[in-house]
């Protein structure tokens, strides 16, 4: 018996982590939208994978803008008559002092990551209710469960997410709507590059634990996968940052606190030794 091809769009589809979910996607035999602001970038990941025999094309999308994601949504619907799978991934990152960190850069983070994933949900949903079914990936962090210190604004916006996206799994069950988070731990990544920040040393300490992560890019693309197939909400990547979230939910949280403090400090001895090189 045949069965229709998958549709899935993906955000922020150009590079990073997003190309490796579009690559994870397209090699399961789903024809893939990439989404996002770099053109250049995003036709050689659609280039990529038809060479490998998958089915992609590019459509430019700056989620931050209604009206770019209506465009978006024209295009993709004039190409297929159903989406099967909407992931939002687009994201930047952020790491600063809270006493300095300025409210623009606040503002910043919180457009892209929590508003223009908002925006994404606001045009989809009601398409996903008029087919019938449909799923949302939502692309947080392991950061917005288990914050890590000097990147308030970024936990912040993550933590939104994970909110958002529980909220959305209870709201939209009647409605055969899916809805899961992805929570990955620091990995090999181009987040670096899209990185705001007042702390000179801040990009390299991310650098050191990004190339320190066990798992790469691909590896967190396939537990994606497998989790969304099997329609679980959380999926969580690193076993780290499992054995932290969990200790944080069984443990009171004054003990949970003193377990992390040695982290804190240790973080905090780590920017001064890398402001005194």
């Amino acid at each position: 018996m045949k069965t229709k091809q998958q549709h899935v769009l993906i955000t922020g589809a150009a590079s990073g982590l997003g190309k490796a979910l579009a690559l994870k996607w397209a090699s399961q035999h789903a024809e893939v939208c990439v989404a996002d602001i770099n053109q250049h970038a995003g036709e050689q990941v659609c280039q990529e994978i038809n060479a490998l025999g998958g089915k992609a094309f590019f459509v430019p999308c700056d989620i931050t803008n209604t009206d770019s994601i209506t465009a978006l949504m024209k295009n993709v619907q004039s190409r297929w008559q159903h989406i099967d799978l909407l992931v939002n991934n687009a994201g930047v990152a952020t790491a600063d002092k809270i006493e300095t960190e300025p409210m623009l850069q606040w503002r910043w983070v919180m457009e892209i990551n929590v508003f223009g994933m908002v925006n994404m949900c606001q045009q989809f949903v009601p398409f996903f209710k008029q087919q019938g079914y449909g799923s949302i990936l939502n692309v947080a962090s392991q950061a917005g469960l288990t914050p890590i210190p000097f990147m308030s604004s970024y936990n912040a916006s993550k933590a939104a997410v994970v909110s958002l996206s529980e909220t959305l799994r209870l709201e939209l069950a009647d409605d055969n709507i899916n809805v899961s988070v992805l929570c990955p731990g620091f990995f090999k990544t181009n987040l670096g590059s899209s990185l705001r920040t007042q702390l000179p040393t801040m990009e390299k300490l991310l650098g050191k634990l990004f190339d320190k992560s066990p798992i790469n890019a691909a590896q967190v693309a396939d537990i994606a996968y497998q989790g969304e197939t099997n329609k679980q909400f959380m999926l969580l990547t690193h076993q780290q940052g499992k054995r932290l979230y969990w200790l944080k939910r069984l443990l009171p949280l004054s003990w949970y606190f003193k377990l992390v403090l040695k982290q804190t400090l240790r973080l905090r001895q780590l920017l001064k030794d890398e402001h005194t090189k």
